[in-house]
């Protein structure tokens, strides 16, 4: 409950609570909003990001995507240092209809990673870089030609490119300059792990008992089942099933089996989690809580713990779904490990298995001839 008289607040949080007891009370106070644009501007934005999540959990604000609200508020300060109005106007457009619906709607489907929301605001940062380079040619963004787009592309990297191929989209959809031939975004792939390198680092993560338990089961969730450590961050220790002396883990449709002796290590490090004696996450029933209110650890931080085991994710991962598609087809891989069925086919057909040419759909066995339906 929020207190709104003052004099019974101070009752409650002594002066010297610090930062979290001047949020509280400006809020009691109605000095600000409880509203998320009334958290934008917050300082410190720590103890702002922790109070609204807080306050989120408790019903009293909307629970919206936590990567989203880190976004809105960065959002707020980096318009505030756009020095041209007409600029700072074109970018809150582009990120007002354009960028954040489209976080928006994938936090329908799924949390918004801190990969994804680093990536929108890249792509805000070059539209604000794209304007103001433009203004130094004396060319204003409607009068832009060909010429400015391959001059900017030529002039910055790979990934400067693919970061303001979104505005320069956006523009041309939106008729604010014309039609341009816009280069394919290209994402680099590192080099690919190999099997005998792939069991050497399980055979790792299942023998060093000096490493950290909670390192050592994402390492391995990341080896033996391809996923991401944002998508592990969201498991709970409901996705972990005991079938009689079989253990199970839900990543996908069916199960997948856990095979020992990860499965015990598993069960082991399931009952003794992390983070569980904290005011704020008594209750809490993810695999890897985190010391936030009802939210779980990081991805980036777990993404390090996973890194300093000397274990490389994207590659462990790209050696793991290559083993899965080479023992079943892709469709099922897909379904067992919460991956879109087209990037398990596209990997299929890149390896040439023997599965490549496996169509979709229900498998089981035909009825004799001479039998109907009833």
């Amino acid at each position: 409950m929020i207190v709104t008289d003052t004099a019974s607040y101070s009752d409650i949080v002594p002066p010297n609570a610090g930062a979290a007891a001047n949020l509280l009370r400006g809020l009691g106070s109605g000095e600000i909003p409880l509203t998320h644009e009334g958290f934008h501007q917050l300082l410190p934005w720590r103890a702002a990001a922790h109070l609204r999540e807080l306050l989120m959990t408790c019903g009293l604000l909307p629970v919206i995507d936590k990567q989203i609200c880190l976004l809105e508020r960065w959002l707020a300060h980096h318009l505030a240092g756009i020095t041209d109005p007409d600029h700072a106007q074109l970018i809150r457009r582009f990120a007002t209809w354009d960028i954040l619906p489209r976080l928006r709607t994938r936090a329908e489907r799924k949390p918004v990673t801190p990969a994804a929301r680093t990536f929108a605001g890249d792509q805000i940062r070059h539209a604000t870089a794209f304007l103001a380079w433009l203004a130094t040619r004396h060319t204003a963004l409607g009068n832009c030609r060909q010429a400015d787009i391959d001059a900017w592309h030529a002039g910055h990297n790979e990934h400067g490119r693919n970061a303001v191929r979104r505005f320069l989209l956006w523009c041309m959809e939106n008729k604010l300059t014309r039609k341009f031939v816009l280069p394919s975004a290209k994402t680099r792939q590192g080099a690919p792990l190999t099997r005998c390198r792939r069991i050497e680092l399980l055979r790792q993560v299942l023998t060093d008992a000096d490493a950290p338990m909670r390192s050592r089961i994402a390492a391995g969730l990341v080896l033996l089942y391809a996923q991401p450590v944002s998508r592990i961050v969201r498991l709970t220790v409901d996705d972990i099933i005991q079938d009689d002396d079989q253990v199970l883990i839900s990543l996908g449709d069916p199960p997948s089996p856990v095979p020992q002796p990860f499965a015990a290590l598993l069960l082991d490090y399931a009952a003794h989690r992390a983070n569980m004696h904290t005011a704020t996450n008594p209750a809490a029933t993810w695999l890897f809580p985190g010391r936030r209110a009802n939210q779980p650890l990081r991805p980036e931080y777990l993404a390090r713990l996973v890194h300093q085991l000397g274990i490389p994710a994207a590659a462990s991962r790209g050696a793991a779904i290559r083993q899965h598609l080479q023992n079943m087809p892709a469709p099922i891989v897909a379904d067992a490990l919460g991956y879109h069925p087209v990037t398990t086919t596209r990997l299929a057909n890149q390896i040439g298995t023997t599965w490549s040419q496996y169509a979709p759909g229900d498998h089981s066995p035909l009825q004799p001839r001479g039998t109907r339906d009833s």
